[in-house]
């Protein structure tokens, strides 16, 4: 689950994480109150959207008097923010941030992330604040640190000490920074994030370090310890197709292919997808229904596939272990019949009650194709988006 940059410096704030002073505003009436509220003579406007890149947009303005700071936010609120990570059709803005201004001497990059080649939570740092850390990553590697902390030890001050020195920071820079990484860790590991981004992070004239971006993501598994965090979900800024997933307990991620797929297990629907490109065509969606899919999830999933205007045929990959396959035909049957059913359909079923679920589907009337293996059932769903083509 993603947060919107404000809140996520409304809860790093409680940690004794560094952030400017800022108010959230909804229109250009609180904007300009909220600009009063702070003392000037500089202030920050900020779209609030779950994307990065704002500033190249337009999403950021840097302003000098309280009529500029609502003049801003009337542009902001409404309009239609297009990133490099939004994609060409952009997000609405519905919220702007208000913040005061920052007296920046140098721009850093900070980050908090689970790095799953060493399972240890991993803290990334750049000289090269404000810039994409991907770009920074393929053109200079060689400035980006990485400190691997034990979770048995946790973050201790000379992880923060040899982070700050590769950093270039010195004196009381280093106090500052052993402080904010500290502040940050604990932040981590308490909220149950998946990832916490700083930047830039920002040196300031007095030595001190301060967050003037954050995003912050968490493990969806976790939340359920934090209700807190959970209330702060803004559904807007979620695809819709995905949003209807979760409330299905659907494993979904809309991708830009043609040919959907529903799979059970997330290696096997990788796999899948993988063996759809294998074949010269490409997957719709990343769909897995879980090992205990009932036949009302199995038609959800159904439909949400055809939702997407893109698909041209589907395939249903289900090897049942857990998940059984007469189950799963039951479901398939049942989606089809409610639904407009207009493309070919590919299905391989293999495992516990394989025999019934190939029955269900025989005696269903339906145009289903089967297939024997995996490779087999790529070279027919291929084959059929081709000719429907």
């Amino acid at each position: 689950m993603n947060i919107h940059e404000y809140q996520a410096k409304q809860l790093l704030a409680k940690y004794g994480v560094a952030v400017p002073r800022g108010e959230v505003a909804f229109s250009a009436a609180e904007a300009e109150v909220a600009a009063q509220q702070l003392p000037g003579p500089v202030w920050v406007v900020k779209a609030q959207i779950h994307a990065g890149g704002r500033g190249k947009g337009g999403g950021v303005k840097v302003v000098k008097s309280v009529q500029d700071v609502k003049s801003a936010a009337e542009r902001m609120i409404g309009m239609n923010l297009v990133t490099h990570q939004t994609g060409p059709e952009g997000k609405r803005v519905k919220r702007v941030y208000v913040e005061e201004g920052c007296d920046i001497v140098r721009e850093l990059y900070l980050s908090l992330l689970i790095d799953r080649a060493t399972s240890s939570v991993t803290l990334m740092a750049s000289t090269e604040g404000g810039m994409d850390i991907e770009e920074v990553a393929g053109k200079t590697p060689e400035k980006i640190l990485k400190v691997a902390i034990d979770s048995a030890i946790g973050l201790r001050p000379y992880h923060a000490r040899k982070l700050a020195f590769g950093l270039g920071l010195e004196g009381a820079q280093v106090r500052s920074a052993t402080q904010f990484f500290s502040s940050l860790y604990r932040a981590f590991l308490d909220l149950d994030a998946s990832l916490i981004e700083i930047n830039p992070l920002v040196v300031k004239g007095n030595g001190e370090l301060i967050a003037l971006d954050a995003k912050m993501n968490f493990d969806d598994n976790g939340l359920f310890r934090h209700q807190n965090i959970e209330a702060l979900r803004d559904e807007d800024e979620e695809d819709p197709a995905e949003l209807e997933a979760s409330k299905h307990e659907l494993n979904y991620i809309k991708l830009d292919g043609s040919i959907g797929c529903m799979v059970n297990g997330a290696g096997l629907a990788m796999a899948t997808m993988d063996i759809i490109k294998l074949y010269g065509a490409d997957p719709a969606n990343f769909l897995d229904v879980g090992g205990g899919a009932t036949a009302e999830r199995v038609t959800a999933a159904f439909k949400l596939i055809l939702s997407d205007k893109n698909v041209k045929g589907i395939l249903v990959n289900i090897f049942g272990g857990i998940m059984r396959c007469d189950v799963i035909a039951k479901g398939i049957v049942s989606a089809a019949n409610e639904v407009d059913l207009h493309v070919p359909l590919v299905v391989r079923l293999e495992g516990t009650n394989v025999a019934m679920g190939k029955e269900i589907l025989n005696r269903s009337g339906l145009n289903i194709v089967s297939a024997d293996d995996l490779g087999d059932a790529a070279a027919k769903i291929v084959a059929a988006v081709r000719e429907v083509a």
